[in-house]
């Protein structure tokens, strides 16, 4: 275990778990750019749970998971041999870091109420491989919705301090602060406005998208872009997979070349 994680761990915690604030917390492979191999994570997951059991109750414990992607969840059943049950949080939304609102809401809602319930009882956060950049979301959320920071930006890099440099680009190919910074403000908008949480469900138009830097995917400083948005499909309310709710179509007319000004 590197000297990085053991500055990070808080005296109170079992070895193998970051406190990110007071009863939060959370395994450090999340925090980490090495992957387990299947016939690791169990051995892994297992021997901190033994640590944690011997600490806290069984009884004291909420058990979240983000996964990465995979249908069937191996640290689902991990957890379950120990009597544990945990909430899964998929990430199908095309690699998308963000939850959709309605679980945003029920997670946070679900960790405030657990918390309030007694300073006993402990938050303890899973991410699956490829789960980091709805993880960080989602912590950041929690501490803004917990009122424990108060800036949605410092929230956010409070959670990407804990991680090594290169993280957040080994799992996303696109920057997601932008979009998780505007998802916090939704969150913090909640103390203000509590009428308006959650957000309700609308649809919106897509007027512009604006490209302040172009790739450079074709050697000469220029690009082609096509965009894709993907959704749950409006005229099928009982479906909440994502959908190609529109794609740019791909001839001449459309796909134009932009280069650098």
């Amino acid at each position: 275990m590197s000297l990085y994680f053991r500055r990070l761990f808080n005296r109170r915690s079992p070895a193998g778990l970051v406190e990110i604030s007071s009863n939060i917390l959370v395994f450090d492979q999340c925090f980490s750019t090495d992957m387990l191999e299947e016939d690791e994570l169990k051995p892994y997951i297992g021997g901190i749970l033994k640590q944690l059991l011997a600490r806290y109750s069984i009884d004291s414990l909420m058990v979240f998971n983000f996964e990465g992607g995979k249908k069937n969840s191996q640290t689902a059943r991990i957890f379950s041999g120990y009597d544990m049950s945990a909430m899964g949080y998929p990430r199908n939304y095309e690699g998308c870091p963000l939850l959709t609102l309605e679980m945003i809401h029920h997670f946070l809602r679900s960790s405030e109420s657990w918390l309030s319930l007694s300073q006993d009882n402990f938050l303890l956060i899973h991410s699956e491989h490829g789960g980091w950049p709805v993880l960080a979301f989602a912590l950041a959320a929690l501490l803004v919705y917990l009122r424990r920071c108060k800036d949605e930006r410092k929230a956010l890099e409070t959670i990407h301090k804990y991680a090594p440099p290169g993280l957040v680009e080994l799992y996303s190919p696109l920057n997601p602060a932008p979009s998780h910074l505007r998802y916090l403000k939704y969150v913090s908008r909640r103390h203000k406005s509590p009428e308006l949480w959650p957000p309700a469900d609308r649809m919106l138009n897509l007027n512009c998208a604006i490209i302040r830097t172009v790739p450079n995917f074709d050697g000469q400083g220029g690009c082609r872009p096509i965009f894709r948005i993907y959704g749950p499909d409006p005229l099928a309310p009982n479906d909440s997979s994502a959908k190609v709710l529109f794609s740019t179509p791909k001839t001449d007319d459309f796909v134009q070349l932009y280069t650098q000004v």
